[in-house]
């Protein structure tokens, strides 16, 4: 369907909006799997604040429009400020936020369809009051859908970070995740494998519940960087389900010290 004129214009208006806020970021992450429950927004949330912890100013976006859990993971009720056609996200413990959870009552489905959502994720790059910051970690939807695209398109990542577990169905996924990042030309593609075995908390035994490796392998046989593995660990979930971040809260963790691990890797690809 060919667009008008005017059309035309709102659209280059909202370009140079987004293009002026994103290029106030020095880096710009996308995180993203090719299935759900993989993990994808514990990872998003621990790394966003990981990188605060050590004196980077950071924001998280959460795109996962009709599935939002970043403020759950965050305990975070309240609305965002909106002044003279800007939003102002709220800030936790040093972090900037941005999520629909912030703006739709919580028991609200949101059932739009793609250019809706589309339309909202623009707002949240173009008309988002980010201001400066060292990394902007946004939280993706799983899948290749619209909102991929745009976030890709519109943010210009030069990192992606897909998370996979060892297990192989979700392998499968994660390499069209890849694949798609190496179609947008993200610079810098890398992948993490979550749930990477249960250690006992009585006897320390490992276990290997979804398989073993299967991250690695996936990123040598992709040709892109494997940044790390995150094992399961539980008390990840009961922080999360209390709003609390796992890096924050308990940073000798097994866990949280595997972040940190990762994040350290990521300032090295960046030479930070």
């Amino acid at each position: 369907m060919e667009i008008s004129e005017k059309q035309k214009a709102q659209i280059e208006i909202e370009d140079k909006k987004i293009s002026n806020n994103m290029h106030k970021i020095k880096h710009r992450i996308v995180v993203f799997s090719g299935k759900g429950g993989v993990g994808k927004t514990t990872v998003s949330v621990n790394l966003a604040y990981g990188l605060n912890t050590i004196g980077k100013e950071t924001g998280i976006l959460d795109a996962d429009v009709t599935g939002p859990n970043v403020p759950k993971m965050l305990g975070l009720n309240s609305r965002p400020n909106i002044s003279d056609d800007r939003i102002y996200p709220q800030e936790h413990l040093g972090v900037k936020v941005i999520s629909l959870a912030n703006l739709v009552p919580p028991d609200q489905p949101v059932i739009w369809r793609g250019p809706m959502r589309s339309k909202l994720l623009h707002q949240f790059l173009g008309d988002v009051e980010w201001g400066e910051l060292d990394y902007l970690v946004a939280d993706l939807p799983p899948g290749t859908g619209d909102e991929i695209l745009t976030m890709t398109q519109k943010m210009e990542p030069d990192l992606a970070i897909i998370v996979t577990t060892p297990q192989e169905l979700s392998l499968i996924d994660s390499c069209k995740a890849v694949n798609m990042a190496k179609k947008m030309e993200i610079p810098n593609i890398c992948i993490i494998e979550n749930m990477s075995g249960f250690i006992c908390p009585k006897c320390g035994y490992k276990i290997d519940l979804f398989g073993q490796g299967g991250g690695a392998r996936q990123a040598q046989k992709m040709g892109v960087f494997f940044i790390g593995a995150l094992p399961i660990n539980i008390e990840t979930r009961e922080l999360a389900d209390d709003g609390k971040p796992i890096i924050v809260e308990k940073p000798n963790t097994n866990i949280s010290i595997a972040f940190t691990d990762i994040i350290g890797r990521i300032q090295t690809i960046f030479s930070d």
